[in-house]
């Protein structure tokens, strides 16, 4: 039988201000100087009866000790172990879904997938900020999920939208999502492990350990090994491994001494957009590629050596290996100091420092050319402007005046096909297409540091209680990236596709001449990339709650200053040559790198605040409203801004029902980003504009007898482009009131979960409904919503050992997340074929955990 907070689940749970440091302290400190009653940071503690839900206190976010949920003025949601597993997640992403407003384009793989809140436009991860027990996994918030995952060692997941977010962490005012680890065992050793496997060739093993060294020390450590091809087919397997590790020693009088540490090597598969049908607005596949399971990627993309300046590389070649994907590594240590000092003043210090690295290999079909790069093989070979290679094919001619024609050669089988095969090119894989696909190797290098020191006074007299917390944030961060060497293929279109050099044929169709360069028909497609990236941020924090009788006002600022320092690398103006010995027509490397960089430095200043008040009407009904105005940072580039506004009500009845509902606005100003110009893909266009957004969030829990619980989640908003602006220029009336792309309108989940007699488990299904949505700006296509069904079974096979079978997407639906974002801000259907990139087929798996 499960517990009252058990129960209390996926539903959205109070703890305002969601694993942000300063309140992590304090939920450890307990009003007496005992610190082996005091709870975890995290932790939830109880006052009054039991059987209350309501009753759970509030020990994160906020700077209050005892503070029960009801009684909150933020929106927030709390997912305990039993929630997590029960979601059986396979990436951060699919933790993200557990989080009522957070769309989650779970689309890329196990990495590197996208994720917005409250109506900002998809294919981001901006105002979100990932947070490992109350600190920041990355200042800057994005790509956070190459760097964490959830495992054994993690206990929960807590997180806030708005609130007061934006004053406790940096780039977050969106909303934080914070993971909590299990705290070390100061009473006995325990022990977990976990053999995991899915039918997409997924093997997993997990461990944990904890146990007392002393009655003062303890220790734990976790971590899992990994390999996996990825949910989509592929060739490759990818393996790697994570550890992490902590000793806490537990000070007289209360507080603590943490120390921690983690590390990791991992490898992950990557899915970018593919070519689908599209009839009757609905998106189907492309013969010899499924739109479930089909990957172009394959072992012809192994490893592709792409001519570069030898000012990025020495050698003057840059390797692309899909048979890599995308390799993360992580160092990291961090230490954690809280004290109390008096009765009511606390002290805290926390620290960390993370060493990483990503290699990013990533195929694009479609970057840059779009729906133009989708066409026949006969198209591709035939000069003029239904070609998307007519540049190659001219240059092809004057090398070699004498060829008769053009035509592709297979450099996976050596078969050579002529223009005037039209019925071999026609009927090539099946569908008789030819496509461009960009090589995107991306390598970061970096260093985070952070710090988060300050106090907090507690003043209580009467019917009168005051909470002050203050404090200061330091973080210096470094970020290095090569994305030299960018360059494009031809390729068919199927699983595992063949790349195909473009070649000139004599009457009989002997090769004559070579074109491109082991299927290369360009370099350098999206300039240098070369860049480095610094931040040297301080912020000034302070957040006080006050409580009169039913009344509780909370107010909170943060100052910040960034000192940034932004260096680019500049593009050749004059060709360099490509090295000795490559082929093809190309004869230099393109927009590469000259060794030179153009270096900015600016320091932006900007406070974040917020106002929330809660009024409690019954014990069991109430009442709130709060204000938000945060930011995020963007190193030398103009920051921008999310204003918040929310009032919602929280209510219980009995173990019937409990639930919230939140209405809100979000004003985000002059939300900025770059994307490849079609005609051009060297060119970036830069679009700015503003996005207002309308909504209602709901959250529920309704029991309606012993055995059963429904839990629903969902957010119903209008959000709305305004202002917009491409580099630099007034769109007028153009865009003004579409919906932003990639955001959906209507979005929510239900969990319905039945608990076994005996205690023997539960069995639980899941439904999830994506709203439809538009690939572009421009509001050109729009993807069709669609509904996800899942279903699993948790059974206690002892006291000791616990089986967890699940599958998604059992009725096999097509389901699509985004357009072909680097295509341009108007997207249009080509002859009955676009670019997308969407969920998977049916998947399906488990879990054993044995505990000892």
């Amino acid at each position: 039988m499960m517990t009252k907070l058990d129960r209390f689940g996926v539903r959205a749970v109070l703890l305002a201000g969601a694993a942000l440091m300063p309140a992590n302290l304090w939920a450890q400190t307990t009003t007496t100087a005992d610190s082996q009653t005091a709870p975890a940071a995290g932790d939830t503690a109880t006052s009054g009866t039991q059987n209350d839900d309501q009753d759970v206190i509030v020990v994160t976010g906020t700077t209050s000790r005892d503070r029960p949920l009801i009684t909150a003025s933020a929106d927030i949601t709390y997912a305990n172990r039993e929630a997590i597993d029960r979601r059986a997640p396979r990436s951060t992403a699919d933790m993200l879904e557990l989080v009522p407003g957070i769309f989650v384009e779970g689309t890329a793989g196990q990495v590197s997938n996208n994720y917005s809140v409250r109506g900002l436009q998809g294919g981001g991860q901006r105002f979100v900020q990932l947070e490992e027990d109350g600190m920041p996994i990355l200042y800057g918030g994005g790509g956070a999920d190459f760097f964490f995952d959830q495992d054994l060692t993690i206990d929960r997941l807590e997180a806030v939208k708005g609130g007061s977010s934006g004053v406790l962490t940096v780039n977050g005012a969106g909303a934080t999502i914070n993971f909590i680890s299990k705290r070390p065992n100061f009473s006995q050793a325990e022990g977990q492990a976990r053999v995991t496997a899915y039918n997409y060739g997924m093997k997993r093993g997990d461990f944990y350990y904890s146990a007392p060294i002393t009655d003062k020390l303890a220790f734990n450590v976790g971590g899992y090994i990994q390999s996996s091809p990825g949910v989509r087919d592929n060739p490759f397997d990818y393996a790697g491994w994570r550890l992490k590790g902590m000793l806490e020693y537990r000070l007289d009088g209360g507080g603590y001494i943490r120390l921690s540490a983690k590390g990791g090597n991992i490898e992950n598969a990557y899915y970018a957009d593919q070519p689908y049908s599209f009839t009757n607005n609905k998106p189907g596949g492309i013969p010899s590629l499924d739109t479930q399971f089909g990957n172009v990627g394959g072992d012809a993309f192994s490893n592709i050596a792409v001519p570069v300046s030898t000012f990025a590389h020495p050698s003057g070649f840059r390797e692309f290996r899909y048979r890599d994907g995308i390799k993360s590594k992580t160092a990291q240590v961090r230490l954690d100091i809280e004290k109390p000092v008096t009765d009511s003043i606390d002290l805290f210090a926390h620290a960390r420092y993370l060493k990483y690295s990503y290699d990013f290999n990533g195929l694009f079909p479609g970057s840059g050319t779009g729906n133009a790069g989708l066409t026949s093989a006969v198209n591709y070979l035939t000069p003029g402007a239904n070609s998307p290679i007519n540049d190659l094919l001219t240059a092809g001619a004057a090398a070699y005046p004498n060829a008769v024609r053009f035509g592709i050669k297979n450099l996976r089988n050596g078969v050579v096909l002529g223009a005037n095969q039209t019925a071999a090119l026609n009927a090539l894989n099946g569908n008789g297409f030819l496509q461009r696909t960009t090589l995107n190797h991306d390598y970061i290098d970096g260093r985070d540091f952070g710090a988060n020191v300050g106090g907090r006074w507690e003043f209580e007299t009467g019917g009168f209680k005051n909470s002050l917390t203050a404090g200061v944030m330091y973080y210096n961060v470094k970020r290095s990236q090569d994305q030299s060497a960018t360059a494009s293929v031809v390729n068919d279109v199927r699983t595992n596709s063949d790349i195909y050099d473009v070649v000139a044929l004599d009457a009989n169709n002997q090769v004559v001449g070579v074109l491109s360069d082991n299927g290369l028909v360009s370099y350098g497609d999206w300039g240098a990339g070369i860049r480095e990236r610094k931040d040297s941020a301080v912020s000034l924090y302070a957040n006080d709650e006050l409580a009169i009788g039913d009344l509780r006002i909370d107010g909170g600022i943060r100052w910040e200053s960034d000192d940034a320092t932004a260096r680019d690398g500049n593009a050749l103006t004059t060709n360099q040559a490509v090295q000795p010995g490559v082929v093809g027509v190309i004869r230099n490397v393109g927009s590469s790198f000259d060794g030179t960089y153009t270096s900015r430095q600016q320091t932006r200043r900007k406070a974040a605040y917020t106002v929330g008040a809660n009024y409690l009407i019954t014990p069991d009904f109430a009442i709130y409203a709060r204000y938000a105005n945060g930011f995020q940072t963007n190193n030398v580039d103009p920051i921008t801004t999310i204003e918040l506004y929310e009032a919602g009500v929280r209510y219980q009845y009995g173990r019937l029902f409990s639930g919230s509902a939140t209405v809100f606005r979000t004003n985000f100003r002059n939300q900025n980003y770059n994307f490849a110009n079609p005609a051009n893909p060297t060119q970036q266009q830069n679009i700015n504009a503003d996005l207002r957004t309308n909504g209602v969030e709901i959250d529920f829990a309704l029991r309606p007898i012993e055995w059963f619980t429904l839990n629903f989640q969902g957010v119903f908003q209008d959000p709305k482009l305004l202002n917009l602006e491409l580099d630099g220029v007034s769109q007028g009336a153009q865009y003004e009131g579409n919906r932003p792309e990639r955001t959906p309108a209507r979005l929510f989940t239900i969990t319905p979960t039945a608990q076994l007699p005996n205690g023997l488990g539960e069995v639980y299904a899941r439904y999830k409904y994506i709203g439809r949505i538009y690939a572009d700006a421009g509001n050109g296509i729009a993807l069709p919503s669609y509904g996800v069904t899942g279903v699993g079974v948790n059974l206690n096979l002892s006291d000791r050992i616990q089986l967890n079978l699940n599958a998604d997407n059992i009725f096999d639906v097509v389901g699509l997340t985004e357009g072909n974002p680097r295509q341009g801000q108007t997207q249009a259907v080509t002859n009955g074929y676009f670019y997308a990139r969407g969920i998977v087929g049916p998947t399906y798996g488990g879990s054993l955990t044995f505990k000892f």
